[in-house]
């Protein structure tokens, strides 16, 4: 429900004191438009917010949520492919997708608030790109619903309501969900049990689980160089979910109005602000760095201590004569050629790209393969398989950052 934020503010009045339901998908397989954790509210006069599939399976999901209104149960429903029927609801995709529909009951006075209906509330109070999590428990009536701040540094039950319901791997899968930044379906299991594969509640739907979304902070992208093609990214960067700050150490280019849409701008030397904020700890493993400046007396020193951090890309522009005078520098200042082998440079993908909104589009495009071992940056006409690569889950133990959240 992390994807409706940015709306429900707008949307509180309708839902005040009157029944709603919850569409959520909670499985998703093969080729689907949109991952688990993707709900859709539906008000009891049928108006509707968000989208599960871009229109292939919404109509079945208000019947079926008009029908959990009415009686006030859970839905589960499983929708995949068939060319059986071509009027059926379903996935033309050829993927499956398992949505739970959760009804909301009109509010009561003097009662206490129903959960789904509170957690609404506190999300629609939440800026489009803070923090938070969602955690709920499917399968049972009225189930728990609660929201968490910062669920990066999260440590123990999510509410008193699940504590008594996690036990072993089944906690540990919510904790890593939580701190990774992911969305996952974890099953209930008795304590001592084993917590069953990924895709055992998919041939069980329905049963007691517990339903996690988390987003950490958006991930961080310095762009380094207060030029025409610094300008054409920093836009294009904030499209994919990035904190944009935009560095360059002369006051006369950083403060063009043109670079206003950046989060954050900053006049200072690249390479000493790059050391301050990594020493700060304001830089974590999904941070990227576009080195834009196409100066040595920036561009070396900067790639020098850009390269010593474990960030998730670094990126430099210039010619490929350019490429290896910054290698043999690289290596004269004592910089390992394994760290030098990270360096996307030239920056970006080969599109043909010449303008600065080209080759904004080239760096972006090299910036989502990079985050993917199965990006081929091929055509897909000329691939095969799955379109949509479903994201690794993260492990119980060794907690990995989160991709940048689909919102």
């Amino acid at each position: 429900m992390l994807d409706l934020i940015p709306s429900l503010g707008p949307w509180l009045p309708r839902l005040a004191d009157k029944r709603f339901a919850v569409a959520t998908i909670v499985a998703a397989s093969g080729s689907v438009p949109r991952p688990v954790g993707t709900s859709m509210l539906v008000t009891e006069s049928g108006e509707v917010l968000g989208s599960l599939s871009g229109g292939c399976v919404e109509g079945a999901v208000v019947a079926l949520a008009r029908e959990a209104m009415d009686d006030g149960g859970p839905r589960h429903q499983v929708f995949g492919f068939s060319s059986a029927d071509a009027f059926a609801a379903g996935l033309t995709c050829g993927g499956q997708l398992e949505i739970h529909i959760q009804p909301v009951p009109a509010a009561v006075t003097g009662e206490p608030e129903q959960p789904l209906r509170a957690a609404v509330r506190q999300l629609a109070g939440l800026r489009h790109d803070e923090p938070v999590a969602l955690v709920r428990l499917l399968g049972a009536s009225g189930g728990a619903a609660v929201v968490l701040p910062d669920p990066a540094r999260h440590h123990g039950p999510a509410s008193p309501e699940l504590a008594p319901l996690l036990h072993g791997e089944s906690a540990l899968r919510v904790e890593s969900i939580l701190r990774s930044g992911g969305a996952g379906l974890v099953p209930l299991v008795q304590a001592g049990d084993c917590l069953p594969d990924r895709d055992l509640h998919s041939r069980h739907p329905g049963g007691p689980a517990v339903l996690v979304e988390s987003r950490l902070a958006p991930p961080r992208m310095l762009v380094f160089g207060a030029n025409d093609f610094g300008a054409a990214l920093v836009p294009a960067a904030k499209l994919l979910g990035y904190h944009v700050t935009l560095v360059d150490a002369r006051p006369a280019f950083a403060g063009q109005p043109r670079f206003a849409v950046a989060d954050q701008v900053v006049t200072d030397w690249p390479h000493r602000y790059l050391a301050a904020e990594a020493a700060a700890g304001r830089l974590d493993s999904r941070a990227v760095a576009a080195v834009l400046t196409h100066d040595p007396k920036f561009d070396l020193p900067l790639l020098e201590a850009a390269l010593a951090l474990d960030l998730a890309y670094v990126g430099a522009m210039g010619s490929r004569r350019s490429h290896l005078q910054r290698v043999e520098e690289l290596l004269s200042a004592g910089v390992l050629p394994e760290r030098i082998a990270r360096l996307h440079s030239p920056i970006g993908l080969d599109l043909g790209a010449t303008t600065p909104a080209e080759v904004a589009v080239s760096v972006t495009a090299e910036l989502i393969a990079a985050r993917s071992r199965d990006a081929t940056c091929a055509p897909l006409r000329d691939t095969a398989g799955t379109i949509h690569h479903r994201a690794p889950e993260p492990a119980p133990t060794d907690l990995t950052p989160q991709e940048i959240a689909w919102t």
